[in-house]
């Protein structure tokens, strides 16, 4: 991707994957400051993976992942719904109020304006008289947004997003949507994990399309091709039928690939 701004995150050759086998490999390129940037691609592709290699939950097999100027705790990072406990007792305020951890720490008691942050963000979200609700007793749209909201107060030029909108109704889509365009009108640099081709096509200026590799990346409607979106069913296929074979391509043909189909 070509950008006058300077790169937020830098992929040197990257490799992920677990137990030896890659999930996504030979990864090159910068993500430029500010970017709005969609990841797609069929099930199994490596697009939850790379998330986790960009906020250091998976250390690189080859390679490595180069953040300009933050710290990787720093990082905004929404993963899955799936991945919440939805039974832990906690009510809204004090699940949103866990977005400020990094700057009072477990303990510390929050002064005035860090409570008007919180009640900001809560009611940027639309929560505004559910403070003391328990979020075991939100629905999926309510509890999607107050995780927003702790997104909110996190307050990093990074953020990343991992199926924001998954098992949410259509106002809720619409609503955090409006919020992830707004981070991004502010210069913060939004990367998210989608499924939906329509939405893509409609919020996000830039698309990464992986099938364990870089099947293209640039403009969202170049990349969104059917010929493209075509050859990641058959990369995704392909490895599917064979999932113990190696996946690495040599740096020949890899190189070649993603010259091909990346704008960096």
């Amino acid at each position: 991707m070509t950008s006058s701004a300077s790169p937020i995150v830098r992929f040197d050759n990257l490799t992920l994957g677990y137990n030896r086998h890659p999930a996504v490999h030979h990864l090159k390129g910068d993500i430029a400051a500010g970017s709005l940037l969609a990841v797609v691609g069929p099930n199994g592709a490596g697009k939850s993976t790379l998330l986790k290699g960009i906020v250091g939950e998976l250390r690189p097999m080859q390679g490595n992942v180069e953040l300009a100027g933050l710290k990787r705790e720093n990082i905004a990072y929404l993963t899955q719904q799936s991945t919440l406990d939805s039974t832990f007792p906690i009510v809204i305020h004090d699940f949103v109020a866990m977005g400020l951890w990094s700057q009072f720490g477990a303990f510390r008691s929050f002064d005035r304006a860090a409570r008007q942050r919180i009640e900001d963000a809560i009611a940027a979200v639309g929560l505004s008289g559910l403070e003391n609700r328990p979020i075991g007793q939100l629905s999926g749209g309510q509890l999607q947004r107050a995780r927003f909201a702790r997104v909110i107060l996190q307050d990093s030029p990074l953020v990343l997003l991992d199926e924001p909108y998954g098992a949410i109704d259509a106002n809720t889509v619409r609503d955090l949507a409006a919020l992830v365009r707004h981070w991004n009108a502010e210069g913060r640099t939004v990367i998210s994990v989608l499924h939906d081709f329509d939405h893509v096509r409609q919020e996000y200026p830039e698309t990464l399309l992986l099938a364990r590799e870089v099947v293209a990346r640039g403009a969202t409607a170049e990349v969104l091709s059917e010929q493209n979106l075509l050859r990641a069913r058959h990369l995704a296929e392909a490895q599917s039928q064979s999932p113990d074979a190696p996946i690495c391509h040599t740096e020949h043909n890899t190189e070649k690939s993603t010259a091909e189909h990346r704008h960096s």
